[in-house]
């Protein structure tokens, strides 16, 4: 999870999101609309009876925030691990995915995010195992991970002859509340998915520059620059009941580009993303 804004739990509810899955959640910045989430959401945890350990990363500051509403509210009855990030890097680093912090430019202290996914291992071809003599069974487990093996005979097998090249994972982009700066460009370059602030159409440049915040069309220079795959434009001032402008002054720059709805799902992979209707 990345921010949790107010009601998070409420929506998880709407969105079929049990609250003890595996998960971690990555702070931005120390905004009530990217945390006060927080108090509500550890409380529904423990009321439902959450084992699972769950991590919190975030700037510094994170810890002391946690610690002051659980002196009221209560521990959360699950243990829990608070991360407090002091330099840009890799902060998390799993079987599956990384994830890393690149220094933001806002208010206070504040971070972007890059989920990457790890390299997944090539295409398995079992018909030639077979021809080598290799059973149908954990040996083909070995090979798909570029183990080369033994055969019962003597005979060595060699993974590259039956598994294809190892495949790149994905990789997503998350700005945080930010202008548009240099290091994320950098860091999110060739990006399967840009997730981008865009508080601010073009006529409010000024006040985006004055609050530490991006235009729709600055969010799509970045993705362009970048050159990532699509691009998703939240964060969007309240004051926009119709978004269809940012869009058209991003799309401008950056086709590829929608905005992001409450409680919309995507499906991610190599090829681009598809918005899956929610009533699925």
């Amino acid at each position: 999870m990345f921010d949790c804004g107010e009601g998070t739990q409420r929506r998880m509810v709407e969105a079929h999101v049990g609250f003890r899955r595996s998960m971690k959640i990555f702070i931005s910045h120390l905004h009530g609309d990217h945390l006060l989430g927080l108090p509500g959401l550890l409380q529904t945890m423990t009321l439902l009876q959450r084992e699972k350990e769950l991590e919190i990363y975030g700037p510094i500051g994170i810890l002391e925030f946690i610690k002051a509403f659980s002196s009221v509210l209560g521990s959360p009855g699950f243990p829990l691990k608070i991360y407090e990030i002091k330099s840009h890097g890799v902060i998390n680093d799993g079987e599956e995915y990384q994830v890393k912090a690149v220094e933001a430019d806002h208010m206070l202290p504040s971070y972007s995010y890059l989920l990457e996914e790890k390299p997944t291992p090539g295409k398995f071809y079992p018909e030639k195992a077979l021809e080598l003599g290799v059973p149908k069974g954990p040996l083909w487990r070995k090979l798909q991970y570029k183990q080369d093996i033994t055969l019962d005979d003597g005979t060595i097998v060699n993974s590259e002859n039956i598994v294809g090249p190892q495949r790149s994972g994905i990789k997503i982009a998350y700005s945080g509340d930010t202008k548009p700066t240099i290091a994320f460009i950098e860091a999110a370059c060739s990006s399967n998915l840009m997730i981008h602030e865009a508080t601010f159409d073009n006529s409010f440049k000024e006040r985006a520059d004055e609050n530490y915040h991006s235009t729709a069309e600055q969010a799509a220079q970045v993705a362009k620059q970048a050159n990532v795959n699509e691009l998703i434009l939240t964060h969007i001032s309240s004051r926009y009941p119709d978004v269809s402008q940012l869009l058209i002054e991003a799309k401008e720059v950056f086709e590829n580009t929608i905005i992001a709805e409450d409680l919309m799902i995507i499906e991610i992979t190599k090829e681009g993303i598809t918005v899956i209707p929610q009533d699925n």
